[in-house]
């Protein structure tokens, strides 16, 4: 007896399945091909130790869709000449906020015009994708030898040229924040620079104003109190020998004042060195210094400066911004207090 064979219906299920294979291969190479572009930034930068940021389309964020989230500025200060290329590298890696002075002597902010306009070309953002701050600095912080204005003048017209040579350095007709860069040898001249400030708000060239290295709290009271428009950013150091600024960042947290903090990880090198910190950081699935950025985030009201010249470290910083802003609770109250105490921070309790 001969067995047959039906061999027809065989070659249809091959058949079948064929055409199934090669509609698979296309979706899966469609959307590899959408991953690629949007990791197109990631410099070939693997996904260990938290990095997240550069592959989850960082690029199409907008600093108008984060302000109110936690988030980190990019520092510029003491970049000279590698200015341009980090501000461009910062930008592409998800940073959408920068910091940078009217100030010769320790940075350039032309190199943080060119920087970011370049990376807002390359990725398509515009203008107001981006948050640009920039300062006054008063002469007693200038190098007298390289001033953007002359010194001759009363140092009202010294600030609004200032203002001038930024908006020029910074490829913009308005900013997003505006910090006088120390207070004035006497408070009058304080306030006369201030009202020039205040002027800039009206007119709609600064959007908001704000103040730096300003560790006296009586001196800062005054200035709300006299303030037209208040401040709404105070810049200053974080460590301990300004007693980490406890009762101006309560005065801050209580009038909706944003502070910013800076040389946050240099002052505070010896608790983020300590193995109970690396642990800490570890179990959370970050690095000791994004452990630091995301306990002072987590408080609410601090925006901590990151001046890093590291693509991977970029990407860290972006990836706990991302985690944050997703709505990812970092720090328990408990472990807030307990951090606090290891940093030396007076108190019993997080302001």
């Amino acid at each position: 007896m001969v067995k047959v064979v039906k061999v027809g219906k065989k070659k249809k299920l091959s058949l079948q399945f064929l055409m199934l294979s090669i509609i698979s291969f296309i979706l899966l190479g469609t959307g590899f091909y959408v991953f690629l572009q949007d990791s197109a930034s990631a410099h070939h930068i693997s996904l260990s130790s938290g990095v997240r940021g550069i592959v989850l389309g960082v690029d199409g964020h907008s600093a108008s869709k984060m302000i109110h989230k936690p988030h980190l500025v990019y520092g510029t200060a003491w970049k000279k000449e590698e200015t341009a290329r980090l501000v461009s590298d910062a930008v592409k890696a998800g940073f959408r906020f920068i910091d940078t002075a009217c100030q010769p002597k320790h940075y350039n902010e032309a190199g943080v015009g060119n920087g970011w306009t370049a990376a807002a070309q390359e990725l398509g953002l515009s203008r107001s994708d981006m948050w640009l701050q920039t300062k006054f600095t008063p002469t007693t912080g200038q190098d007298m030898n390289n001033l953007p204005y002359d010194p001759t003048l009363p140092v009202v017209d010294q600030a609004r040229k200032s203002l001038e040579v930024s908006l020029k350095n910074l490829h913009t007709d308005y900013l997003d924040s505006w910090v006088l860069h120390s207070p004035l040898q006497s408070f009058e001249d304080t306030m006369a620079v201030w009202r020039v400030m205040e002027e800039a708000v009206d007119n709609g060239r600064v959007h908001q104003i704000g103040i730096s290295n300003c560790y006296d709290m009586d001196v800062f009271r005054l200035l709300y109190q006299q303030a037209r428009h208040k401040p709404a950013v105070l810049q200053n150091r974080f460590y301990a020998d300004s007693n980490f600024d406890t009762k101006l960042r309560q005065f801050c947290s209580d009038r909706n004042v944003h502070y910013q903090s800076f040389w946050t990880l240099s002052a505070n090198r010896k608790a983020l060195a300590t193995n109970e910190t690396k642990k800490l950081a570890a179990a959370k699935g970050l690095t000791p210094q994004t452990y630091m950025y995301a306990f002072l985030m987590s408080l609410g009201y601090v925006t901590p400066l990151s001046g890093t010249t590291s693509p991977i470290h970029m990407a860290h910083d972006v990836a706990i911004m991302e985690r944050m802003q997703g709505g990812e609770e970092i720090f328990t109250t408990k472990e807030q207090l307990h951090f606090a105490k290891m940093l030396g921070m007076p108190g019993d309790r997080v302001e």
